[in-house]
């Protein structure tokens, strides 16, 4: 009997009245999230990284050659506070990851910009990233993680449609 199971037969007996279904849902998937961010933060920390520091070089990485954003555009892919941006840049930069260009089609403006460190470091990174994922869903077939995926995404659109609604 797992962890989650235990709490559901506890307020089962405790409250018969209400239906707790939900909570077995919820907490199977706080408790997922908790182990993977886990095992990806080991993958990150063998390359100097961590969750935020390889979230924006990936998304700089993705955003394909010449590898640079504006500030806005990666705070708008990473749905981070223009601070705590600033944070993650400036730590990038220190290390040697990331550098802040003048923007070519506006000078009063600057482009976060991979350094040629900063790609090797996510290309080697990411590659790493995926294995571990692949080792981290191998639990499943195929067709079970493709249906997983299936329900996945459209509970979080249910959620995300709800929230857009009450904005």
């Amino acid at each position: 009997m797992s962890h989650v199971d235990t709490i559901l037969k506890q307020w089962r007996r405790e409250r018969p009245d209400l239906d707790v279904g939900p909570m077995g849902l919820t907490g199977r998937l706080k408790r997922i999230g908790r182990h993977l961010e886990r095992e990806m933060e080991k993958v990150f920390a063998a390359h100097d990284l961590n969750l935020p520091s390889f979230d924006v070089l990936a998304t700089l990485r993705r955003s394909g050659a010449p590898y640079r954003l504006s500030p806005g555009d990666l705070m708008a892919n990473t749905m981070v506070t223009s601070g705590t941006m600033t944070n993650r840049v400036d730590q990038l930069v220190r290390a040697g990851h990331v550098e802040r260009i003048k923007n070519p089609n506006d000078g009063r403006s600057v482009l976060i910009a991979l350094t040629d460190r900063g790609l090797k470091v996510i290309d080697a990174a990411v590659t790493d990233h995926v294995a571990n994922l692949a080792r981290l869903t191998g639990g499943l077939t195929e067709s079970e993680a493709r249906r997983l995926d299936r329900l996945l995404d459209r509970y979080l659109a249910a959620l995300e449609s709800a929230e857009d609604a009450a904005c």
